[in-house]
């Protein structure tokens, strides 16, 4: 067991704006002040550990001959059912072409045919508008060209292996953060922070995320004060590669929109049963025929099948994901693949406006720990690295602007962490980690893709029991995580009960119609039950 008795006094460091998170909207931030002062961006785990890092599909752009910008905002508020803030969208499709040519310029190498960059389709796209590189690595090239510009400003530092365990709140305003970094407790100060966490998939039992999105920002800012919104919207992706022996491995929407077709454990195509777009419908629509699929056919998976597509063009196109299966004894040009549904994106969050402004003065957000109403009920396929870099750009631009208007300084002062020498309320690394493991069964089951007030009232009453482990302090990274996933719960839950309806991703079976108030968004603060946004 980790305990930090060593720490009577943390360290202190100044910097002019601290960035939380190295993902693709933290480093677009990063980059944009760079110019204006030092920079020190906070990363979790290693540099290249974030959820942009796993990103396979693409990026989604309007710059083939065949599209426009129109049509992309069009297909966005679409797949949001009725729930996106229509200005966040068009600045999305607005200013995302510029961002991604820019991208090039810094060196992004995109897959082409022939002269021309290569465009593929997903799911609730009207145009081939998915952008790729290196066939499904989109997400690692995006990484590797912001990583190597970050490092070319002398003024941008790096904490890696940095926990952060809570916000510097001083008259109302964030001035910094407290990390944890090894063994030693640091208070870092700045004129202004930018929240880039990435989101809150290790809440449930199956995630595509990697193991570092514990819903931290999330949990650090709402604990905070800030305005946290839409927390019943999680996305669950439909096809995740299902083996005992095998990760909840992401098997791209862009496979689906190459061709690949879903059948059921008897071998039947199922979705044009379920939907006039049949596998290339809105995610949650795909994601629910196939747990209908699951139920009617008592089984655990279904099957995404590309066995019908070109050898060579499959393995071309999907280079990690058929190298990857192959690990598991599955060869995707010749064997039906076992899929099923999980935790992929959440897009609710800290409640922002176009410019990364949250409620605290002095702290911004940007990407999938925000919520700027871009993504509305349910994300449109591959818009999540576009919202990165177009709102980590803004965000780092109104930080600058803030600094400059309200000359605020990084001065240090003086922040108590008795808590970490205070033995009364220990929870041993065993304990943790069964409290871990049924919280995110019964996220999984109660909270998950089908909820009911049964079900979610259930929940409810779990989270209630556990509710004195958020008041811990703990001694270690995986106390704090499990101190921030029963928070994101908590929200994500009470926000569920209060949506009696079904919008987007967010389906209720004893309220299938949308129901009142359900153009409203949801709202939570500190010392607040989960109300409707004014």
């Amino acid at each position: 067991m980790l305990y930090i008795h060593s720490i009577m006094k943390p360290s202190v460091k100044t910097v002019d704006f601290l960035v939380i998170g190295g993902g693709v909207a933290g480093l677009r931030a990063a980059i944009e002040l760079a110019p204006k002062g030092s920079v020190l961006v906070l990363t979790k785990d290693k540099v290249t550990e974030s959820s942009t890092g796993y990103a396979q599909g693409g990026v989604a752009v309007a710059l083939s001959d065949e599209d426009e910008v129109g049509i992309h905002n069009e297909d966005t508020i679409k797949a949001g059912d009725g729930l996106c803030r229509e200005n966040a969208v068009r600045i999305l499709v607005e200013e995302g072409p510029g961002l991604i040519l820019e991208l090039i310029s810094w060196g992004a190498e995109f897959d082409k045919e022939g002269s021309k960059l290569s465009f593929t389709m997903e799911a609730a796209h009207s145009r081939r508008r998915i952008l790729h590189s290196h066939g499904d690595a989109t997400g690692r090239e995006i990484e590797r060209v912001l990583i190597n510009k970050v490092r070319s400003f002398n003024s941008v530092s790096r904490y890696d292996y940095a926990f952060t365990l809570d916000l510097i709140i001083e008259g109302g305003r964030c001035v910094g953060a407290t990390v944890l970094r090894g063994h030693a407790l640091i208070n870092i100060f700045a004129k202004a922070v930018v929240l880039a966490t990435g989101g809150a998939g290790q809440v449930f039992s199956r995630t595509t995320n990697p193991t570092i999105a514990t819903g931290d920002g999330i949990a650090i800012a709402y604990r905070a004060g800030a305005l946290i919104s839409d927390m019943e919207f999680i996305q669950f992706h439909p096809t995740t590669l299902y083996s005992p022996a095998a990760p909840q491995f992401l098997l791209s929407e862009a496979m689906r929109g190459e061709g690949a077709v879903l059948k059921n454990i008897q071998g039947k195509r199922f979705m044009p049963e379920y939907h006039e777009m049949a596998e290339l419908a809105p995610r949650d629509a795909v994601t629910r025929a196939i747990v209908s699929e699951m139920v009617k056919t008592n089984s655990r998976h279904v099957y995404l099948d590309l066995t019908h597509l070109d050898k060579d063009f499959v393995e071309n196109r999907f280079p990690l994901i058929y190298a990857t299966c192959l690990q598991y004894d599955i060869d995707i040009t010749e064997d039906m693949i076992p899929v099923s549904p999980a935790a992929h994106y959440i897009m609710g969050g800290v409640k922002t406006d176009t410019e990364g402004e949250t409620n605290i003065k002095g702290l911004f957000a940007a990407g999938e720990v925000a919520c700027t109403g871009v993504h509305g009920a349910n994300r449109l396929a591959s818009n999540s690295l576009l919202e990165g870099l177009v709102y980590g750009a803004r965000t780092g631009k109104k930080a600058i602007r803030y600094v400059e208007e309200e000359k605020t300084d990084a001065a240090a002062s003086e922040v108590s962490h008795d808590g970490f020498n205070d033995e009364s309320h220990v929870i041993s690394p065993l304990d943790i980690e069964k409290t871990r493991s049924a919280l995110r069964q019964i996220m999984w089951n109660k909270v998950g893709i089908i909820r009911c007030d049964e079900s979610l009232s259930i929940a409810r009453k779990w989270l209630d029991k556990k509710h004195s482990i958020t008041d811990i302090q703990f001694h270690d990274r995986r106390g704090f995580e499990l101190k921030n996933i029963l928070t994101v719960a908590n929200l994500i839950t009470d926000s569920a009960l209060l949506r009696k309806g079904s919008v987007g991703a967010h389906y209720r079976s004893d309220f299938k119609n949308r129901g009142e108030h359900w153009q409203r968004h949801t709202a939570c603060l500190k010392g607040k039950a989960a109300e409707w946004m004014e």
